[in-house]
């Protein structure tokens, strides 16, 4: 124990080991959910369910093992819920691709994104992206997330074709008739389901309770088990790891997807930079000059992860904010990520029952999820029209668009003119122009959807 205890430094940090797996098991309760939900939204681009569902808790486990035991920083990781997202409904559904040269875009989303944590690009972008920004892909993808759940709980139904035309921004392509979705079969048993199931997790995050989305998963799987919705298997199989090592890395080595692999990049690229900070603020990690110490290898052990979520076919694998939930116990170092990764190990166990979670079952955590994920806006300063209103187009066109690089896009391209027509483009550091110039030629030059 003293040795776990020196190499943690974990009374230095002011936390005893059983407060560390104390943090580490809330830690997992708060998002053991992405074991349903990761394989509930990479099913619909032809993922096979049950093997996602291990290969997500056995890249989750070494993933989350290897920030605590390289970092020793209270942060866990798992496929990351909006570039799943990303993948199933804009490069498969919208494009066109297999899911398995999604995996390659992934993988080598995650070889650049590490290279660029070699040579300190990732720390200096940190510096200069505007804040509210940030807040606002945070925002526009739970938007996103949310609309997906009504969508599998058919609330809300996307007529046939309606979503190909959605992603087609071409010049000259068709317009869906107005309105692009309705309303689904409000009285229906999987209605039932859905409304029962979410009124359970409001209730218990409003309470308070750890686990809460999980805890509803499974309380809208029981649920539909009652009611002869799905029926229990009578032999549960071995867990499958099919999907690990099926990425096509040549299939994703195409011109035509670069603007693709741009927007895994970015997502990917600061989707870690928020949670990091927020987690190392809240464990009152951060040093004085309000940086978070190894910094670099807390970076680089996340873009590191992205590669293995790629090559175990499970998405982009990121930092969780949820996490905060473990620092919240008391969680100061890596042992309580260590702990959240040893019971992902012991969850994959439980992948063969994947297929009895109905989509009304984990509908309302997509659902939830968008809803915390809404909490950046609020943080956006609306009185700074320069930044506040490409941030709203941020917010506004990515769910619309159904596409999240079109959104990241649209809000980087409107903050660089918004600042040169109003004087202010000496502010705005060269390399936002740079990457808007990159979107602008992306959207004029190659045909996305």
């Amino acid at each position: 124990m003293e040795r776990l205890d020196r190499f943690f430094a974990i009374s230095e940090r002011g936390s005893t080991p059983g407060t560390e797996i104390r943090a580490g098991v809330a830690t997992f309760l708060t998002m053991a959910y992405i074991l349903f939900v990761n394989p509930e939204i990479l099913s619909a681009a032809g993922v096979p369910r049950a093997s996602c569902m291990a290969a997500t808790a056995l890249a989750a486990a070494l993933c989350s093992i290897a920030m605590g035991i390289v970092a020793n920083f209270p942060l866990a990781l798992a496929s990351g819920m909006g570039l799943n997202a990303f993948l199933t409904y804009t490069v498969v559904l919208g494009l066109g691709a297999s899911w398995q040269v999604g995996m390659g875009l992934v993988f080598i989303d995650g070889v650049i994104v590490l290279l660029l944590v070699f040579v300190g690009f990732r720390r200096e972008v940190m510096r200069i992206i505007p804040i509210d920004l940030k807040r606002a892909i945070g925002g526009g993808i739970g938007l996103f997330i949310a609309f997906i759940g009504l969508v599998n709980a058919r609330v809300v139904v996307v007529p046939g074709g309606t979503l190909s035309v959605l992603c087609n921004l071409s010049p000259g392509a068709p317009r869906p008739a107005l309105p692009p979705v309705t309303t689904g079969e409000l009285a229906s048993i999987g209605m039932l389901v859905t409304l029962g199931s979410l009124i359970l997790t409001v209730v218990l995050l409003a309470r308070g309770v750890k686990g809460a989305i999980s805890i509803g998963i499974a309380g809208g799987t029981i649920l539909s088990l009652l009611l002869g919705m799905v029926e229990w298997p009578s032999t549960l199989p071995h867990p499958s790891f099919e999907t690990i090592g099926a990425l096509d890395l040549r299939g994703a080595l195409s011109w035509s997807l670069v603007p693709y692999l741009v927007g895994f990049v970015i997502v990917d690229f600061f989707d870690t930079i928020g949670t990091v900070t927020a987690i190392g603020e809240q464990a009152e990690l951060l040093d004085e000059a309000h940086e978070v110490p190894r910094i670099g290898r807390i970076l680089g052990v996340d873009a590191a992860s992205a590669i293995v979520g790629g090559l175990f076919g499970v998405s982009s694998v990121t930092a969780y904010i949820e996490s905060a939930a473990g620092v919240a116990e008391g969680g100061r170092t890596g042992l309580s990520a260590v702990t959240a990764g040893v019971l992902f190990l012991l969850a994959i166990l439980l992948a063969p029952l994947a297929a009895l979670v109905p989509p009304e079952a984990t509908a309302p955590a997509l659902i939830v999820i968008g809803f915390l994920m809404m909490k950046t806006v609020t943080r956006i300063d609306f009185s700074e029209i320069t930044s506040a209103f490409p941030a709203f187009v941020v917010f506004l066109t990515l769910p619309l668009t159904y596409s999240i690089a079109h959104g990241i896009g649209f809000g980087f391209i409107t903050y660089a003119l918004t600042a040169l027509c109003t004087g202010k483009g000496r502010q705005v550091h060269p390399l936002l122009y740079l990457v808007s110039a990159i979107f602008l030629l992306t959207f004029l030059l190659v045909p996305l959807g």
